[in-house]
């Protein structure tokens, strides 16, 4: 039953790759904390994302065109075993990300947000230390090292841009676990610290100027669990909470100009859920399928993530001999409807039936 526990935990993380709240990418797992013995892995993720809508009457009724590329994300892990009771992981991934590209009008009249671009880039390094008191009892913690970089180009706002410069940070990792390995059971919450960022600016524009931009990347929570239901099947699913509503992205000059208007902000914290179900056909081989969902908040969404809540669909597999262990996902989301506006109180446009697609692999190896 171990090695079917790990292959669903990893495929639960194979198949959560697609864009949730916020700037949300990797989730900040620390699955491979709990792998038996020595333990690495490499995983891989690509998502394709088709984000359009149209502009309301009053601000021309032109249609935006995808205005969301594709990405990858890459993760790499190692769990080093001291004794029966402590371990050492470290954990590279890449918690926030954004990605954003309005293609230029091939129609009169043109979407107001037509050759408007932005990208965010967060890599983080995390080391943590896991100490089991007995079979059932463990607590995790470490350090998190993370950097962040941005750049945005929003001719719609008098011709604006900003280049952000990478800018290292400094979070902790916090949690504990509780577990019963003769029914597979395990539950386990972790706290990540938000991680203050002082980014360099230079800005162009309505108004030229070089400043320091404050972000907070936000804290966030996750509670993971899973449990045997039945011989060869497993219960899985999670639980992240994000403080979306404390995070704030907003340059001095972006600030100046739009009457003190953040460049990205949000309203509301975001609760993201999965569960699924795990089921392993013979030694070698399991699969498992899981639903994720994440409600929409309304009111209205920024130009540069007009987005608002999913649901979505995984399946994956996953193969094992001996200490290999090779997952693959994919998963199809539904990407909530949302409005836009133009810093007035009426709707500048409406995105609506958009999907993406996320596949991954992850290859783990034990020794």
């Amino acid at each position: 039953m171990k090695k079917f526990v790990s292959a669903a935990a990893m495929l639960a993380a194979t198949t959560s790759l697609a864009s949730a709240g916020g700037i949300d990418r990797s989730g900040q797992g620390i699955g491979l904390i709990f792998e038996q013995g020595n333990y690495a892995e490499l995983s891989y993720g690509s998502v394709s994302p088709s984000v359009s809508g149209t502009a309301t009457a009053g601000f021309g009724g032109a249609a935006s065109g995808d205005m969301a590329p594709n990405y990858t994300l890459l993760g790499l892990g190692y769990k080093y075993e001291f004794n029966d009771k402590l371990s050492f992981s470290l954990i590279y991934d890449q918690p926030f990300g954004a990605d954003v590209a309005y293609p230029a009008a091939t129609a009169i009249p043109a979407y107001f947000a037509q050759t408007a671009t932005a990208t965010l880039e967060a890599t983080a390094l995390t080391g943590l230390v896991r100490y089991k008191f007995d079979d059932n009892w463990s607590v995790h913690g470490g350090i998190r090292y993370q950097s962040l970089e941005a750049v945005a180009s929003i001719p719609f706002v008098a011709g604006y841009t900003a280049s952000a410069a990478k800018d290292y940070g400094v979070g902790y990792v916090l949690g504990a676990a509780y577990e019963r390995p003769d029914i597979a059971l395990r539950v386990a919450l972790t706290y990540s610290s938000e991680i203050s960022h002082a980014l360099s600016t230079v800005e162009a524009g309505p108004l030229a100027l070089t400043s320091t931009t404050n972000v907070d990347t936000p804290q966030s929570l996750n509670l993971d669990f899973q449990t045997g239901i039945a011989a060869d099947t497993l219960l899985f699913g999670s639980i992240r909470w994000v403080d979306w509503s404390d995070f704030r992205i907003a340059p001095t000059g972006y600030g100046l100009a739009t009457a003190g208007s953040a460049l990205v902000s949000y309203a509301d914290d975001v609760i993201t859920y999965n569960i699924g179900v795990g089921r392993r056909f013979n030694e070698n081989w399991s699969g498992a399928v899981s639903l994720g969902y994440e409600k929409s908040n309304g009111g209205f969404s920024s130009n540069l993530g007009p987005t608002d809540g999913n649901i979505s669909i995984g399946l994956g597999g996953t193969y094992t001999n001996g200490g290999v262990k090779v997952t693959g996902g994919v998963r199809y989301i539904k990407i909530g409807n949302a409005q836009t506006t133009l810093g007035g109180g009426a709707a500048a446009s409406n995105f609506t039936d958009n999907k993406a697609i996320a596949v991954g692999i992850k290859v783990g190896y034990s020794y």
